[in-house]
């Protein structure tokens, strides 16, 4: 139990390390949208407002799609680094370069033609509101081609562990989008174009800072454009479509949302939908960071088929993340006025109130939220796809856009705020259900309510899980690991050298990893019998070291030396190590 708990809790502490950045990854899009909020408000007028509501959702397309490339990628290098393929890895990212910048070039034809042969009438009557939106969407193709590699780069940097450039550049982005706005809207009143040329130029700016780290060769991931299998191009749009479906589905949930408020509330009601939507962007920004880390961390644990580490992951999110979202939403809900007044400031005004019930009703579908993407995301890269689409198809468009449309005529635009609460509910009961009807039962525990098959990994009685912490931890693992081995029926002699492989590799992590800084850290190790071999894994969140490279660098002149990596190598059938998300991990086979 123990060793549960420490697993566990270097889980925990792993996913709030990589949190922080990646919340900021996604709230770059959502800067854009409350400074786009801001100036169309305050210096274009409520039709500008209006205009960026009514392009959310041909905006969305092009999030889909990115969202398609980046979830099926990640998911599928996070396997293939599982299983140490670098050969695929690199062919994945290429295959995601090249395919991000044929659909950027698809809607940039898409979007002209629509904005200079104005073919924007299905979208909204009022003429006013769409010459502006025609000008919006102008404006919008210089951004496409940056936010699509942008996202790709961002998620790719995130894999080995460099979030410091990708800090680096939303930082960029959010000041060149402010400056930008100032510029080109307020100075230059450029008024919709100028909104929509300010998030493109801004674009840009994230993408560049990004690209350096690839063209001057510091990343593990080469830029090229030579693709060797591109039949994997199938598998990265298989894997990530059923999680981008919801973003589809909310394409067409927009259409209709719109539909909905231009007949029963007016335009003044897409306004403040709009509104509210790109405030809560920003803390929509939380759950998407907490959703990106789990996955990187979820598709590497299918590679392993680590059990442990995979509930885990869903443990911490009941856990760590929904209370943490929960105080988030409440104190967005008791902030909904001062809100409000940074976009408008006459509380008579009808668009005043209706955008403060949405910051007071919207939150609270939130933490909800987080339950349906986790399994949505644990779905995609476990193959579960029959619960991906059913959630998918439940939250992106059959639900709020039923209950939208049952309760917008009897409330107005608080049916379509609770409409959104709702659906949070319903998403949550389908995945219960599916756990219940699977296991024939009611969940007992967190595997089953995830519904692992008794064939991924290996049976618990199969595997040992340690856990070190500091110098006595490490003189009981040998014989533990080899009282393991011979329970197994490993032969003496197999048994004595895992356990003394075990003891030399993690004492060496004890004595060189713990010392290199002041931060408390964990061994986590793992024997696992499988195919008449012994497998010893070492995870640990120290400083990166590659044992391939100390040998290398092993002088033969003095055999002394790195005595206990030399040996490691010698008795070992195979030795891997890779640095993944910040983690080193050594993995050994021994022959039984």
């Amino acid at each position: 139990m123990n060793e549960q708990a420490a697993n566990m809790k270097m889980v925990s502490k792993l996913l709030f390390r990589l949190l922080p950045v990646q919340i900021l990854l996604c709230a770059v899009g959502a800067v854009n949208g409350i400074v786009s909020s801001f100036f169309a408000s305050n210096f274009v007028g409520i039709e500008a407002m209006s205009a960026v509501g009514l392009y959310s959702p041909i905006g969305m397309l092009i999030s889909t799609l990115s969202t398609i490339l980046v979830g099926g990628s990640t998911i599928l290098c996070g396997t293939y680094l599982g299983r140490n393929e670098h050969e695929k890895v690199q062919n994945v990212f290429s295959l995601n370069l090249i395919l991000s910048l044929m659909i950027s070039l698809v809607f940039i034809l898409l979007y002209l033609v629509l904005g200079v042969l104005d073919l924007t009438g299905f979208l909204t009557r009022d003429p006013a509101v769409r010459q502006l939106l025609n000008r919006y969407l102008l404006g919008q193709t210089v951004g496409i081609v940056p936010q699509m590699l942008g996202s790709s780069c961002a998620a790719f940097l995130s894999l080995e562990n460099k979030q410091k450039q990708t800090l680096i550049a939303s930082l960029s982005y959010i000041v060149a989008n402010i400056l930008l706005n100032f510029v080109l809207v307020q100075l230059l009143q450029l008024e919709a174009l100028g909104l929509a040329l300010a998030n493109g130029l801004g674009m840009w700016v994230f993408l560049g800072v990004q690209a350096w780290v690839f063209l001057r060769g510091k990343s593990l991931f080469r830029i090229s454009l030579r693709v060797s299998h591109w039949g994997e191009a199938g598998q990265i749009l298989l894997i990530g479509l059923p999680g981008a479906a919801s973003n589809l589905y909310q394409t067409a949930r927009g259409l209709i949302v719109n539909k909905l408020l231009e007949v029963f509330v007016g335009s003044v009601g897409i306004s403040a939908f709009a509104t509210a939507n790109n405030l809560l962007g920003l803390v929509w920004a939380i759950p998407g960071g907490m959703l990106a880390v789990s996955r990187m961390v979820i598709s590497v644990s299918v590679g392993e088929e680590d059990r442990q580490t995979l509930t885990d992951v869903m443990r911490v999110m009941f856990r760590r993340f929904l209370p943490l979202m929960g105080c988030v939403s409440l104190a967005v809900i008791l902030c909904a006025v001062p809100l409000t007044r940074v976009f408008y400031q006459d509380p008579a005004e009808s668009v005043f109130m209706m955008t403060a019930w949405g910051f007071r009703i919207l939150p609270l579908c939130m933490p909800l939220s987080i339950i349906c993407m986790h399994f949505t995301c644990y779905g995609q890269a476990s193959g579960k796809q029959g619960l991906v689409h059913l959630l998918a198809l439940l939250d992106g468009v059959v639900c709020v856009a039923g209950f939208t449309a049952l309760l917008i005529p009897l409330w107005g635009i608080k049916g379509l705020y609770i409409a959104n609460v709702l659906n949070g509910v319903v998403t949550t009961l389908v995945i219960l259900g599916y756990a219940t009807l699977k296991n024939r039962r009611f969940p007992q525990n967190m595997e089953e309510l995830m519904v692992i098959p008794e064939s991924f990994g290996v049976p618990a009685e199969e595997r040992m899980d340690l856990s070190v912490k500091s110098v006595e931890d490490v003189v009981a693992v040998a014989g533990r690991v080899q009282r393991f081995c011979l329970e197994r029926g490993i032969s003496p002699r197999s048994a004595y050298l895992a356990g003394l492989s075990m003891e030399e590799m993690a004492g060496n992590v004890v004595e060189h990893g713990f010392t290199k800084d002041r931060k408390s850290h964990t061994v986590d190790l793992r024997v696992v019998h499988k195919d008449a071999d012994v497998i010893l894994r070492i995870k640990d969140d120290c400083v990166p070291f590659d044992p391939h490279e100390r040998l290398a660098i092993a002088s033969p002149e003095d055999p002394a030396k790195n005595v206990g990596i030399r040996l490691v190598f010698r008795i070992a059938r195979d030795v891997q190590y890779q640095n993944i998300l910040g983690l080193n991990v050594l993995t050994i086979r021994i022959g039984g």
